[in-house]
């Protein structure tokens, strides 16, 4: 993200919080916009994405504190208006004096403490052409890839995660990247300003962040929905039961499985599931019927007694195709 978007962007107004927001109120106002927009919550909507896109941006600039405080320096010369964001030169350019206020170049780079914020700025609105000796125009830093990993529940709740980075021919740094609520393994994440500086102080350039998720030991995912694979006993099956099942987003809840339940049937939790846009996916219980490997004489004694009270064969319908392919056969 450059700084010529913070010009013609209020992070504010898109996030829908005051500029004296404390951290805690920004925090909560993305997390309730980036639900409603997230493009999980609103497949095929391109406008959706792009608002998504959008909220991230602001989140970006005004969770961070110092990225914060630079930004609110240039929306204060834009309100004064000390510049506005249109081409070079000429009503609504960049160009200092707009609205009867003249601002001294000097000025502008004691605002941006020495003028490293001034140069940045400059050099984006100028598009990065020819430099000259007021420093438009200086070079974006280049991009950079990094990979982490974080656990199954930690891709559900959201996460603050430390990076390692190290270029070539500087010191390693550590950046904290916040991971957000719902995320898919193999996301692609973009923390802007946070890659290679500029050359000659020009801006940075952008992080990408690709995510890989640990696959949990029960639970999976499909969508915004989550998995579970549920052993019932026969018992339980051919009679019915109410089953206590975990959770990966609150306690324990009670299933009921009706009698006469076949494996493979599958249940429907809702609001259990991954977080997407406003809501939540459903947690998908299937239930497997678990055969004991080994019987006790009485248990065998019992289940034989038991195929001759339920003589009928489930494969009914499948003896008859078998029947038909003897006598084809024969």
């Amino acid at each position: 993200m450059s700084q010529k978007e913070w010009i013609e962007k209020d992070y504010y107004a898109v996030l829908g919080v005051d500029k004296s927001a404390s951290a805690a109120d920004i925090k909560k106002a993305y997390r309730k916009l980036a639900q409603k927009h997230h493009p999980d919550a609103n497949q095929g909507d391109p406008k959706a994405e792009e608002k998504f896109k959008e909220v991230s941006s602001a989140y970006d600039v005004l969770a961070d504190a110092k990225t914060k405080e630079e930004y609110d320096r240039i929306r204060q010369m834009v309100a004064a208006g000390g510049f506005r964001s249109g081409g070079p030169g000429g009503p609504g350019g960049p160009g200092f004096g707009g609205g009867g206020q003249r601002v001294r170049v000097e000025d502008v780079g004691d605002i941006f403490g020495g003028g490293a914020g001034f140069s940045d700025l400059f050099g984006d609105l100028f598009g990065g052409g020819g430099a000259s000796s007021a420093g438009f125009g200086r070079a974006r830093g280049g991009d950079l890839e990094t990979e982490t990993t974080i656990r199954f529940e930690d891709a559900m709740e959201g996460v603050q995660v430390e990076l390692r980075i190290q270029e070539r021919g500087g010191p390693p740094r550590t950046i904290k990247a916040r991971i957000p609520a719902g995320v898919n393994d193999g996301a692609r994440i973009k923390l802007a300003g946070k890659g290679s500086p500029g050359p000659g102080g020009g801006p940075p350039g952008d992080l990408f962040v690709k995510v890989r998720v640990r696959p949990h030991r029960f639970f999976g995912r499909k969508n915004k929905d989550l998995t579970l694979s549920l052993p019932v006993t026969f018992a339980e099956a051919a009679l019915g039961a109410q089953i206590e099942v975990p959770t990966l987003n609150g306690g324990p809840v009670k299933l009921k499985i009706p009698s006469g339940t076949s494996s493979g049937k599958t249940f429907r939790v809702k609001g259990k599931g991954a977080p997407s846009g406003r809501d939540k996916g459903d947690l998908l219980v299937t239930v497997q019927v678990a055969v004991p490997e080994k019987l006790s004489r009485e248990a065998r004694d019992l289940v034989e007694r038991l195929a001759e009270l339920q003589p009928e064969s489930p494969r009914a319908a499948l003896d008859e195709l078998v029947e038909g392919g003897r006598s084809t056969n024969g």
